[in-house]
């Protein structure tokens, strides 16, 4: 017996093929159409349990009848797919109402998943309407499934204030992320206000977060305001989180949980409206169970956490970034510039220390600096001629990390150094270290112990084993 009928518009006879062999063998009974003017023909004659349609059709847009059809069925749910996999797509396709959005390929079983949650869930309200003169230039380039991944999940944001922790090593574009979340949020027509918590004097933090009284302090020859003012309406993207000193930090916990602050010197509450963006490169788990970050703060601006992937994660998206950096240094007056294919092979082979932003700086270089109208690979090599060997890269690497490791023990000693253990401190590190160290390797391979324990050296049991000791939670891929 048929469980639902699933309606299915893509003007692909190979996609509408596979999809009905797909959800047939799941019990469902599939229509499918080749153009937008007949789905929408069956949504006004009340026909289908759910929509799957693609995008670009020859009749119409699918985006542009999706809020037709939400109008007509409100609680009709729709699953949006292109291939046009980029982040205003996906924005456009939430804020529109689609239930869930699939870059093309799609992986079968992920879409029958989303069907069988479309079916299930509880219905909701219809998404909101689309907002005018979007087609702008978009915040965050690339098309390969990690980028995919990053898409999905801030579709789902735009429409909230929940805050938002984004993790990334340097120059993962993290501050591009914040400004996407408001600028396609309900916030966007108030102001983006970014603080560099890293670069303010520790004396200086709160004055500057929280404005300041005339007389507050020597040299408060007036009042000032704060981040957190300048920000009413908008939204607060607190940048290097991590390097933010403990008593800023109760300071800021007190903001989140009571709503409301004072300046440095007034005595005047003054409500706090704005979204909450932070960001680091750190490992703040680790810096709350080193007592370095309040783990009660820790839990408030982790609500939805997004892990940025480096350029070393999505190679295949460096073509596209070049094309983008390249057209942006012509709209600037230089020269039009390109890559030969060994050119671009040899960016693809390169690690990447500096991620997107080093390849930025990179492509501007090459853009102002060369006559060439094509740049081949001898050019790059001689501009990356520090570029490690295979054996330098591993050294370089560890260097890098002990020097990290050792940053870190560094603060812990300094901020415990009269209240370290008797005894034990050696298995206690080396626990602290470990349980960080297999979460992001899963986190690396989305989930995949096979993966991990290979990554990582070690028996899958022996992986198993050490996930259920130190209670980690294994998260496949992001939802």
């Amino acid at each position: 017996m048929s469980k639902a009928t699933i309606l299915v518009a893509d003007d692909d006879r190979a996609v509408r093929t596979v999809l009905g062999q797909a959800l047939s063998r799941e019990g469902y009974e599939v229509r499918s159409t080749a153009n937008a003017s007949t789905l929408w023909q069956w949504v006004q004659d009340g026909a289908g349990d759910l929509v799957i349609t693609d995008v670009v059709m020859p009749d119409e847009n699918g985006l542009d009848l999706l809020p037709r059809m939400k109008r007509a069925r409100p609680h009709l749910r729709i699953v949006v797919m292109s291939a046009q996999n980029t982040l205003l797509t996906a924005v456009k396709a939430a804020e529109r109402g689609a239930f869930e959005y699939l870059p093309k390929p799609f992986d079968l079983r992920e879409l029958v998943s989303v069907v069988d949650r479309a079916l299930s869930e509880p219905r909701r309200g219809a998404g909101a309407e689309p907002s005018a003169g979007e087609e702008e230039q978009l915040p965050l380039i690339g098309r390969s499934p990690a980028m995919q991944d990053i898409y999905r999940v801030l579709a789902r944001l735009m429409g909230t204030d929940l805050t938002v922790m984004v993790y990334g090593e340097s120059g993962t574009g993290k501050e591009l992320v914040a400004r996407a979340l408001h600028d396609y949020g309900k916030r966007r027509r108030f102001d983006f206000v970014a603080v560099n918590v890293a670069a303010i004097p520790r004396e200086l933090i709160e004055s500057e977060l929280f404005g300041h009284e005339k007389g507050a302090f020597t040299g408060a020859t007036g009042r000032s305001a704060g981040r957190f003012e300048q920000a009413t309406g908008g939204t607060l993207f607190l940048d290097e989180i991590g390097d933010m000193p403990l008593e800023a930090q109760t300071r800021l916990l007190r903001v989140l949980q009571e709503g409301e602050y004072t300046t440095v010197g007034g005595r005047t509450p003054i409500k706090a409206d704005a979204r909450i963006i932070a960001a680091t490169h750190r490992d703040l788990r680790q810096m709350v169970r080193s007592g370095l970050f309040r783990e009660d703060l820790f839990y408030r601006l982790n609500v939805v956490p997004i892990r940025l992937p480096s350029l070393r994660e999505r190679r295949e998206d460096i073509p596209e970034l070049v094309g983008h950096f390249f057209a942006l240094a012509e709209s600037e007056g230089l020269p039009s510039k390109s890559l030969t294919p060994d050119a671009m092979s040899f960016l693809r082979s390169y690690r990447w220390p500096g991620n997107v932003r080093e390849l930025e700086n990179l492509v501007r270089r090459l853009a102002a600096l060369y006559s060439q109208e094509v740049i081949d690979v001898e050019i790059l090599r001689m501009e990356l001629s520090d570029t490690p060997s295979q054996d330098a890269e591993v050294d370089g690497e560890q260097n890098s990390l002990a020097a990290t490791v050792e940053s870190r023990l560094k603060d812990y000693f300094d901020a415990h150094g009269n209240e370290l253990p008797a005894s034990g401190l050696y298995d206690r590190v080396l626990r602290e270290i470990e349980r960080p160290l297999i979460e992001l390797t899963l986190a690396a391979t989305r989930g995949n112990q096979i993966k991990a324990a290979k990554l990582l050296g070690l028996n899958r049991n022996t992986l198993r084993k050490k996930i259920r000791d130190l209670d980690i939670r294994v998260v496949k891929g992001i939802k």
